[in-house]
């Protein structure tokens, strides 16, 4: 019989090694039904053999592939799934690096029912120990002609990276032009209407795609603060994540990810240099990369910033165009 409940989908972000525990905490603090469909792109020997296990000792629904996925695409062979097998008014997308807290469910559909919302998101916080630093709270997004008179994509975060004792007031369920994908309900008769998410961004602004999308289809977006989700980034990648991660934040999908962007909302082309994704991806990136943090611990912060800009940089971004062609 096909379930009415709330559908989540369990997504790969950019890492596998997360996935056991983001998974069990789900399972263990999530008091109202559920049904689960996990999408698993290629995960290593590992996280595969868990993923099997689990889903046959919890009954949800494992859908793999034997090759990476993008986020929409993960999402989107979530919803065809729940399109086909339930009857659920919303689906609540969680990537696999997130750590979610208690009624973090109930608080997100509560929302929905009472407001209507197309979106809902909870508050995001970002790091251990958990709900203890903002990740954001919301903000806006636009397109709107920038400094240099080009038609541009903006966007801002409210409460971004804010520990929470420096809150000035108690956050409160308000409405806003942006959410992020690292958990967010969505309305299937949303999800419906413009045919899922958009494959063609493959890397890159798929947050501020949506929400802009939803504004556009006359759907409200919601934050929900009584639902909390943590979103915990490993703290070094493992070797079994290293090809998806870099995989993931590469070169190619960052171009191909901005020209479609571009296209999409009618935005003037940015020069190829000038890609307002491209400093954050790299930066992105060095977050894998020991060889800069043991320079800098041997030979101090000033050779380290020159080994990093002058050495590593360039070599490394050749690399990953050669390394990751498409």
């Amino acid at each position: 019989m096909p379930s009415d409940c709330p559908v989540v989908a369990f997504v790969p972000r950019e890492v596998f090694s997360t996935t056991e525990k983001s998974l069990r905490r789900l399972y263990e603090i999530t008091d109202t039904p559920f049904d689960l469909v996990c999408i698993d792109g290629n995960s290593d020997s590992k996280t595969k053999s868990f993923l099997e296990k689990f889903s046959k000792e919890k009954g949800f629904t494992l859908i793999r592939t034997e090759s990476y996925l993008t986020p929409n695409r993960a999402r989107n062979m979530a919803y065809d799934w729940a399109k086909k097998n339930t009857d659920t008014d919303y689906m609540v997308f969680v990537d696999n690096d997130v750590l979610v807290s208690k009624d973090w469910l109930s608080a997100l559909v509560q929302c929905a029912e009472e407001t209507k919302a197309g979106l809902v998101g909870p508050t995001y916080y970002e790091h251990l120990p958990e709900c203890s630093k903002i990740h954001m709270y919301g903000g806006v997004c636009g397109i709107k002609r920038n400094k240099h008179d080009r038609l541009a994509y903006y966007e801002h975060h409210d409460c971004q990276h804010l520990p929470v004792e420096k809150l000035e007031s108690e956050l409160v369920r308000k409405t806003t032009e942006l959410i992020e994908f690292h958990t967010v309900l969505v309305r299937m008769d949303f999800l419906t209407k413009i045919g899922g998410f958009d494959d063609g961004l493959v890397c890159h602004a798929e947050h501020g795609d949506i929400s802009m999308t939803a504004t556009q289809h006359g759907y409200e977006i919601w934050l929900e603060p009584a639902s909390k989700i943590t979103y915990v980034p490993p703290s070094k990648l493992t070797r079994e994540d290293r090809d998806f991660f870099f995989s993931r934040w590469s070169e190619a999908k960052i171009s191909a990810n901005q020209e479609h962007f571009d296209q999409k909302w009618g935005l003037d082309p940015h020069p190829k240099k000038k890609n307002p994704g491209l400093k954050w991806l790299r930066m992105h990136r060095r977050y894998a990369c020991g060889s800069i943090r043991k320079v800098r611990k041997m030979f101090g912060k000033k050779v380290g910033r020159f080994y990093e800009k002058k050495i590593f940089s360039p070599l490394e971004h050749r690399w990953n165009r050669f390394k990751y062609p498409a």
